[in-house]
């Protein structure tokens, strides 16, 4: 019988996922889990009664758990279906799309693979950077897990799925890490691309360059030349 479901997110989101689900019907069962040690955590006799739904989490769910549910698991991805993969914003600002998307999908041993049950895109004005694009994309799909939340707390039949296919390259941390990775023949406009898209550091990995030897770290915009040339005088200038 299905009667929980189990939010693979942080504290602070399932709150309110919680709260809609729970409206849609009252006397749904819905507990957390915000890692893998969490998940591991639930008996077999627990999942063959649950739903496992994946809000923004980085989570890979392993196939026993998969096979274990007894009523499907489903994950809302930060990212279109030609951004599968991880963190899909910090690629999305690297391209420079002027469109971006979120996404609803079956999960399935392979990460961001299984069939869509919900899409939604929007516009991104010029200049968006990362932080404002991650933003942007999470009341996106808010709003896609607000439009799927009735069928995901009441409906123990499957998703329906729609006619899209996920395509493009499978953003990954090793990509990440090789684009942080600066060669000595860069172009300006391509360094700026990518220190638009990595160079604040999110996930403790900085852009950096190998000159002679020697390890280089980017750690952000330096002063202007006018205002370094001021300090220059600044320090120099003789005590009055």
């Amino acid at each position: 019988m299905f009667d929980t479901i189990i939010l693979l997110t942080d504290l602070a989101k399932e709150v309110a996922l919680s709260a809609l689900l729970r409206r849609h019907n009252p006397l749904l069962s819905v507990r957390r889990a915000g890692t893998l040690a969490d998940l591991e955590a639930f008996t077999p006799r627990e999942l063959a009664r649950a739903r496992l739904i994946g809000f923004l989490t980085p989570v890979v769910v392993p196939p026993h758990i998969l096979d274990a549910l007894g009523y499907g698991a489903y994950n809302f991805h930060p990212g279109p279906p030609n951004y599968p993969g991880w963190v899909p914003c910090h690629f999305a600002t690297y391209d420079g799309v002027e469109t971006f998307g979120v996404t609803a999908h079956q999960m399935i041993a392979q990460v961001d693979a299984g069939p869509i049950v919900g899409h939604a895109t929007f516009d991104v004005p010029p200049g968006t950077g990362v932080i404002k694009l991650e933003q942007m994309a999470t009341v996106h799909l808010a709003q896609l897990f607000w439009t799927l939340g009735k069928a995901l707390a009441t409906q123990a039949e499957p998703l329906s799925e729609l006619p899209l296919r996920w395509s493009g390259r499978k953003t990954t941390q090793r990509l990440y890490a090789s684009l942080c990775d600066i060669p000595i023949d860069i172009t300006k406009d391509e360094l700026d691309r990518r220190l638009n898209a990595f160079g604040a550091g999110h996930f403790g990995v900085m852009p950096s360059i190998t000159l002679h030897g020697h390890r280089f770290r980017y750690e952000g915009p330096g002063p202007s030349a006018p205002a370094l040339v001021a300090a220059e005088e600044t320090e120099i200038a003789p005590a009055q």
